[in-house]
C-alpha cells in the first residue's frame, strides 16, 4: 500500500515531535503492509514550509532506519500538507513543483475543519493552470462538506481529485465523517485512501483495516485502486487513467427532455 499523506518528520508540525516518534511510524506503517510514505507537513502560516530542512530530515529518518536494521523497507517521497492561503497559492503558481508530491505535480490541499474559502473553485482552476492537480484531502472531515456534499460536485467536474482518510473508513473520526466516506466510496468520488498520519496512537500510520473493510463492501478491484494503483500513479507523477464514472457528477448535465420529448418518445 503507498500513503500519500503522512505526517512523519519530525519538530515541523502537529504530527511526528521527535525522530524517535519519526522511527516508530515508520516502523509501524512497515508492520501494515505499507510500501511507500509521502512526508507531508503542513505548509501554512502556523508551520512554514521548507523543501530543505524537509531533505535533510527525510534523510535522517532515513539512515537511522538504514542503521537499526529497516533500511530498504520503504520508499519515502515528500511534498506537504497545503493551505490555502493566498500567499500559498501565489507561490504555488509560481513555483509548481515546490510544494507537490514528489515535484511531480498532484498537490495534497487541506481545507478548514469547518467552512470553505471563497472563490475555491477558480483557485482550482488557476492551480491547474500552473501545471497543479489539485487532491482534495478528507472532505469526509470538513463539516460544512458534511451538510452539502454536493459542493464537490464543480471541483470534481473540473478535474480535482479526492483522498480519504482510512481512519474515517473505519469510523475513527465519528460517525458523520464514517457515514461521508462511505458515501463518497459508493458513489465512486474517492480516488486514493491515505493515513494522514499524526503519531502511533490516536492517529496511526495504518491502512490495512480499512482497505479491508472497503474490499467487503466495494470489492477488492476497488480497494486496490485506491490503496495501491492510483497512488502510486501520482507517486511517480503518472496519470491515473480510466476510472469508474462518478455517480452524479456528469449525469445531471445532460438536458433534460421536455414534455414534447416524451411525448413523442411514447
Amino acid at each position: 500500500m503507498i500513503d500519500l499523506h503522512h505526517h512523519l518528520l519530525y519538530g515541523l508540525d502537529d504530527g511526528a515531535r521527535t525522530l524517535e516518534d519519526s522511527l516508530n511510524m515508520a516502523r509501524m506503517a512497515m508492520q501494515d503492509g505499507i510500501t511507500h510514505i509521502v512526508c507531508t507537513p503542513h505548509a501554512n502560516h502556523r508551520y512554514p514550509f521548507n523543501p530543505e530542512i524537509n531533505t535533510a530530515r527525510l534523510k535522517e529518518i532515513e539512515q537511522e532506519l538504514e542503521r537499526s536494521g529497516h533500511g530498504g523497507k520503504m520508499t519515502f517521497g515528500l511534498g506537504c500538507d497545503f493551505h490555502m492561503t493566498f500567499d500559498n497559492i501565489e507561490d504555488a503558481r509560481q513555483n509548481p513543483t515546490k510544494y507537490s508530491i514528489n515535484g511531480n505535480g498532484y498537490l495534497l490541499v487541506e481545507l478548514p475543519d469547518e467552512g470553505i474559502p471563497v472563490g475555491l473553485t477558480e483557485t482550482f482552476y488557476q492551480l491547474q493552470i500552473a501545471g497543479l492537480t489539485p487532491i482534495l484531502t478528507h472532505p469526509e472531515r470538513n463539516a460544512t462538506l458534511q451538510r452539502n456534499p454536493d459542493r464537490m460536485k464543480n471541483w470534481i467536474r473540473g478535474g480535482m481529485l479526492v483522498q480519504v482518510t482510512a481512519g474515517s473508513v473505519i469510523g475513527r473520526f465519528g460517525r458523520i465523517a464514517q457515514h461521508m466516506a462511505n458515501r463518497l466510496l459508493a458513489d465512486n468520488w474517492v480516488h486514493v485512501i491515505a493515513t494522514d498520519a499524526h503519531n502511533t496512537t490516536s492517529r496511526p500510520p495504518a491502512m490495512q483495516q480499512a482497505g479491508t473493510v472497503i474490499a467487503e463492501m466495494y470489492g477488492a478491484e476497488t480497494a486496490r485502486r485506491l490503496c495501491i494503483d492510483n497512488p502510486g500513479r501520482i507517486f511517480y507523477g503518472k496519470p491515473l487513467g480510466e476510472q469508474p464514472e462518478p455517480l452524479g457528477i456528469y449525469s445531471e448535465l445532460q438536458p433534460k427532455k421536455s414534455w414534447l420529448d416524451k411525448l413523442l418518445r411514447r
